[in-house]
This record gives structure tokens, sequence and C-alpha cells, in this order.
């Protein structure tokens, strides 16, 4: 491992950050337009699906690239792509062709981004960083993600007051370049063994050995399983609370605003809490209490008649969140192999696409003639229900037992 590994996991967090405030600040201004100006579920379920199906159908071969080609390359191409179409949506909103359509169009755009750059970023941690650090790294990373997220749409909520959309649009585009220049010019890594070393197998082998490789892995393959349910259950919590908010409390920026800051509050508590804790020593026991607690604060967030205590539970479904995460990616980073990070890295990014929208495709239409509150109490009782089965699965919990113990 680089003696100076400390300095390049600084400068690579710090232009993934810079990246980041950018794009999630035009993301929450592209969202909040569509919800304030249509307040249709059916019109948020396809802004949804126009960001995310890209990164489904793009991830497998994301991923494969990550395994392939110097990582830290493709990240810079992402980052590009994404920062090319919001300056062209800038221009068209700016020329007068503001229709909605096109913010469906830029979505797609900045979702084939997201496919390239989300394996790849989760591939090329390990490089930077050693195995017995990974949870505090990933989990300050968490933190300030958390504090971008905190940032961004209080920062997006005041400008959408002042400027206009297309203004806001630039500050991704300036993020970006950015976050390009300190990848370009300070983060000097070389590529990792697969990419320096000639390929002896075509591009569609090594998706088929990296799919093989997924199913032949015990671990892995289980993990997937449980995400999926996970990210189908997960939806109306991540997607169709700003809608119940602006139907049951106000459509007010500024209850918007409070949602997305407690949530990022809490999810920045809980990264530094897992900064400083770690988890349980079983890593799966801790994914198991966090997604105990996401389905009784899923639920709560469908009971509660009182706009301050569901900000209280949104904040607590935040907290949790990095509980869950962190040891998820880093058993990941752990349990794999280096030359398939990329590869399940990329099918874990394909899951996370492709169920949240698919569910949304039912989810959404729905929440027009059912109330969110109901369907916020079902999938937060499913979601618990599931927690059980984890428990209960032995692949999971040997998995998540520290190393030495698995040997004795």
């Amino acid at each position: 491992m680089n003696p100076n590994w400390k300095k390049n996991a600084v400068l690579f967090l710090t232009s993934q950050t810079v990246s980041l405030f950018g794009s999630t600040l035009v993301q929450y201004a592209i969202t909040w337009y569509i919800t304030l100006t249509t307040q249709s579920g059916m019109m948020m379920t396809i802004a949804i699906i126009c960001g995310f199906l890209p990164t489904f159908f793009l991830s497998p071969f994301a991923g494969v690239w990550a395994d392939r080609y110097h990582r830290k390359r493709l990240i810079i191409l992402s980052d590009s792509l994404i920062a090319t179409a919001t300056l062209i949506l800038a221009v068209l909103f700016w020329t007068g062709h503001d229709a909605i359509w096109l913010l469906f169009g830029a979505s797609v755009i900045r979702g084939f981004g997201s496919a390239v750059q989300l394996p790849a970023v989760g591939a090329f941690l390990p490089q930077l960083v050693p195995e017995d650090k990974l949870t505090r790294v990933n989990a300050v990373n968490s933190s300030i993600q958390s504090l971008v997220m905190l940032v961004s749409p209080m920062l997006s909520g005041v400008l959408l007051t002042m400027a206009t959309i297309e203004t806001i649009f630039l500050i991704d585009v300036i993020t970006a370049a950015i976050a390009v220049l300190i990848l370009s010019l300070f983060l000097n890594v070389p590529a990792h063994a697969k990419a320096l070393t000639k390929q002896t197998i075509g591009y569609f082998a090594d998706l088929r050995e990296g799919l093989a490789y997924i199913k032949n892995h015990d671990y892995v393959k289980t993990f997937f399983l449980f995400n999926i349910f996970f990210f189908i259950l997960i939806a109306p919590a991540a997607f169709l609370t700003p809608l119940q908010v602006a139907r049951s409390f106000g459509s007010d920026v500024w209850r918007l605003t409070a949602i997305e800051v407690t949530f990022s509050s809490g999810m920045m508590v809980g990264g530094m809490v897992m900064a400083v804790w770690g988890g349980f020593k079983n890593k799966v026991h801790t994914m198991i209490l966090s997604n105990l607690i996401i389905g009784a604060g899923t639920f709560g967030l469908g009971l509660v008649p009182v706009f301050g205590i569901y900000l209280g539970f949104m904040a607590f479904i935040g907290l949790v969140i990095p509980v869950f995460n962190t040891p998820a990616t880093v058993l990941l980073q752990q349990k794999v192999e280096e030359a398939f990070l990329g590869r399940i890295f990329g099918v874990m990014g394909m899951i996370a696409s492709s169920m949240m929208p698919l569910s949304m495709l039912v989810f959404g239409p729905v929440a027009d003639f059912v109330k969110i509150e109901w369907l916020l109490m079902g999938t937060g009782l499913l979601l618990v229900v599931q927690s059980l089965f984890m428990l209960g699965n032995k692949v999971l919990v040997e998995a998540g037992r520290p190393v030495l113990e698995q040997e004795q």
C-alpha cells in the first residue's frame, strides 16, 4: 500500500465531495421544480425512471470497464459527461426551451454518467486505503456526503427563490470542472493490475466471468438477493415523501427543504457514529439492526400527523442509513477479489438503479389513488419482516463474522 495513502484518500474524497455537491444541488432543483410545477405522482415517476434506468442498462458494462481500464480516468470521463449535459440544459433553458421533457432527457444523460462513475468509485477506494482502514474511511466518506446533502437542499431552496433554475445548473458544471482538475493534476495513482495487463479474453467473456463469479460466491449472491427486496420496499420512503409532504402538510419549499435537511443531518451523525464505533464485530448484525430501524421508521412516516414529529422520524431513518451502507460496502470490498470489484459494484448499481424505479412503476401511479401513508406503513412492516429473515440466514451471518473467527 502506498505510504501516501492518507494524502491520496483526502484528494480523492475532496474531488468526489465537490462533484457531489454540484450534482446534488442540481438534482434537488430538478426534483423540486417538477414536484412544485406538476404535483403529480406520475410525472415524478417518469423523472425517477429517466434518472435510474440508464444506470440499470449500463451498470453491468460499466463494471467491466472499471475492471479493464484505469478507474481514475473513468471517473473523470463520467464527471465530464454529466457536466456537459447540464451545460447544454442550461443553454436550452436560457433560450426559452424550458419544457419538462428536457429535464427528463438531461436526467437520462446524467444517469449514464452515474452508471460509469459508481462502480469505478467503489472499486477505486480499496486501491487507495488499507483494508483495515476501509470501515473508517467509508464511514467518514458517508458523513461528508451527508454534509453535502445537508447543505445542498438548503442552498437549493434559497437559490430557487433568488435565481433561475438554469443558473443553478451552472454550479454543477463548475464543481465538475474542479473535481476533474483535482483528479487529473494532483492524484497520482497507478492503474490496478488487470488494467495494466493485456486483456486475454473478450469484453463479453469478462462480463460472463463476472456473472459466474456472483453465482458461485455464496455471500455476494445472497446479499444481492436481499438488496433487491430492500430497494423495492424502500422506494416509497425514498421518492414519495416529498409528494406526501406537499399533499398532507403543505407545498411550501421550506417543508421540502426541511425533510431533506433532517434526513441528511441524521445521515451525517450516523456516519460519524460508524467512524467512531465501527459497528458490531459481526458486520451483518450491524446491517440487520439498521434494516430493522429503517422499517420501523418508514412505518412511522405513514403514521404521524404532526410535521415536527414526521421530521424526527426522517432524521432517525437518516441516522441508520450509514449503519447499513458502511458495513455492506466494506464487506464487498473485503470479500470480493480485486480483479472483480468493478463488475460486482456494477451489478450492485444495476440492482439499486432498477429495483427502485421499477417498483415506482407501481407505487407512483398508485400514489395518485391510495394515500401515501398507507404505502409507507405497509412497506415499513415488510422491511421489519425482512430483518428477521436476514438474522436467520446462515450465509449472511457467517460472512459478517471477523476473519479470525471464521478461520478458527
